[in-house]
């Protein structure tokens, strides 16, 4: 017999897992340990396992190394203790590219190498919602531009959010209280669920560890039980290729919290994640300190009523990091100003974004008869700037591999690119008749006129060098796309 036909077969990138039968008298999840050591070649990865209620246990891993593995677990338990076993690594499958990782300082690839442009959303509540509505988001999903979701862990109690659960993450009930010491297993199942679903849609699951939001003691647990539930966490999820980590939503107002607790936290992920997945946390009124070197990429909501992508250029000098404004205000027509800006200014953040060397975040709190809004429980998209961000993506997937970086031509008006080769310039609010453009002598362009609210792309005839003039629509929200022509 073949001995590599009879082994498992996992693809790299992919998860294995091993369940293992246990005792599961007294508190399992307090009193006993159990982890494996999985080797390639001359490489050793360490991994936690975690129990799974009735007596299960399991260790996952995701191999990054095509060949065999072996693995031994490591128990304070004889029954569970010194278990050996192999695997075999193939190769990953068409839209399995890997963990997401920083490249060039400001921008994104999948580890295989294939780009990675972050056009995200946010849905904070929605794996909490029930099985029908659930799915209706992922439908939704699967229609959208959308491949990053910031989604909660807990449960949010929040405006236009106070419904139920369907799962608690903590044994016990609102009623009768919680004990943090025992997880709900069936929560945690279900949001593993939620996460492969979105990895089947090409869709990363920003998580968000903790969030102000709460009603049920979540937010202001002891330390010990923070500490122990991002580890049971971390064993749980660690292994799904399309998981970020995001420390909080709004850290900031999580006054049981305090930036000792959230460097704590960010030292239990390093520790934990064998993987290295993208870490950040997310702000309210004050930005944390990005330069943190556990902090793999800024993810920022805007700072002040007014400006939200504007300063992209100055967070990457500051940070030297990946700018990801995740929040830059909701498309709706809620009561508050953070959720009511028309479709035509979430567009124009995203553009402005975008040619300034950053990535946006979507939003949607429209007013539903049943509260559905897509910010928090998700269900179906009634905006105007989904399709719009989707021909935006479309342009950013025809630029340069890895993404743009600012280019300081102008000062009235943003451009990125890369000098003397490709620039796209952002007009916004303006509406010129005409603009002037100086380039490098002895290179020619190609130049296009980009509609980027009616979404067409018009070339302008003739070949451009040098000093020259372009004659514009005088309309709003109008890119200019200049490409050198390469002989």
């Amino acid at each position: 017999v073949n001995m590599e036909e009879s082994l498992m077969k996992v693809e790299r990138w992919g998860i294995f897992e091993t369940t293992l039968n246990g005792p599961s008298e007294g508190n399992p999840f307090l009193d006993i340990s159990i982890r494996a050591e999985f080797k390639y070649k001359n490489k050793k990865v360490e991994v936690e396992g975690f129990y799974d209620g009735d007596g299960i246990y399991k260790i996952r891993f995701m191999p990054d190394s095509e060949g065999e593995w072996s693995f031994i677990t490591a128990s304070n338990i004889n029954s569970l203790d010194r278990i050996e076993g192999k695997f075999l690594c193939i190769p990953p499958s068409q839209n399995n590219h890997g963990p997401v990782r920083v490249v060039n300082t400001f921008h994104f690839a999948y580890e295989d190498g294939t780009p990675y442009y972050p056009i995200g959303t946010t849905c904070y509540a929605w794996a909490h919602q029930g099985e029908e509505l659930e799915k209706q988001t992922l439908d939704t999903l699967k229609k959208s531009p959308f491949n990053k979701l910031r989604m909660c862990v807990f449960p949010k109690h929040y405006e236009f959010n106070h419904n139920e659960p369907e799962y608690y993450p903590f044994e016990g009930s609102p009623e009768r209280g919680w004990d943090f010491s025992r997880f709900n297993v069936e929560f945690f199942r279900h949001m593993e669920v939620r996460i492969k679903d979105l990895q089947d849609l090409g869709i990363e699951a920003d998580m968000i560890l903790f969030h102000p939001y709460d009603r049920w003691g979540f937010s202001t647990m002891d330390g010990e039980f923070d500490d122990r539930y991002l580890k049971y966490v971390i064993a749980r999820f660690s292994a799904f290729r399309n998981v970020w980590w995001s420390l909080a939503n709004e850290y900031d107002i999580m006054r049981s919290k305090t930036l000792l607790d959230w460097e704590r936290f960010a030292r239990i992920i390093r520790e934990n994640d064998p993987y290295g997945h993208l870490r950040s946390i997310h702000n309210c009124r004050v930005m944390y300190d990005f330069t943190k070197p556990w902090v793999t990429h800024c993810s920022i909501q805007r700072v002040d009523w007014y400006k939200t992508a504007e300063n992209t250029d100055t967070w990457r000098e500051t940070y030297k990091k990946p700018v990801v404004i995740d929040e830059c205000a909701y498309e709706g027509n809620i009561h508050r100003g953070w959720g009511s800006i028309t479709g035509e200014e979430m567009v124009r953040r995203f553009w402005e974004g975008y040619v300034r060397g950053g990535y946006v975040g979507h939003g949607e709190t429209y007013l539903h008869p049943e509260d559905i809004l897509w910010w928090s429980k998700g269900g179906k998209l009634y905006g105007k700037s989904p399709e719009r961000i989707a021909f935006l993506r479309r342009i950013i997937e025809e630029g340069p591999n890895y993404g743009i970086n600012p280019i300081h031509m102008y000062t009235d008006i943003p451009c990125g690119g890369i000098e003397g080769e490709y620039y796209i310039i952002y007009l916004g609010f303006n509406q010129p008749a005409y603009r002037i453009f100086k380039l490098p002598s002895g290179i020619r362009f190609k130049v296009e006129i980009i509609d980027t609210w009616d979404m067409t792309v018009e070339e302008v005839p003739g070949i451009y060098e040098g000093e020259f003039k372009i004659c514009l629509p005088s309309k709003p929200y109008i890119a200019i796309r200049l490409k050198q022509i390469k002989e």
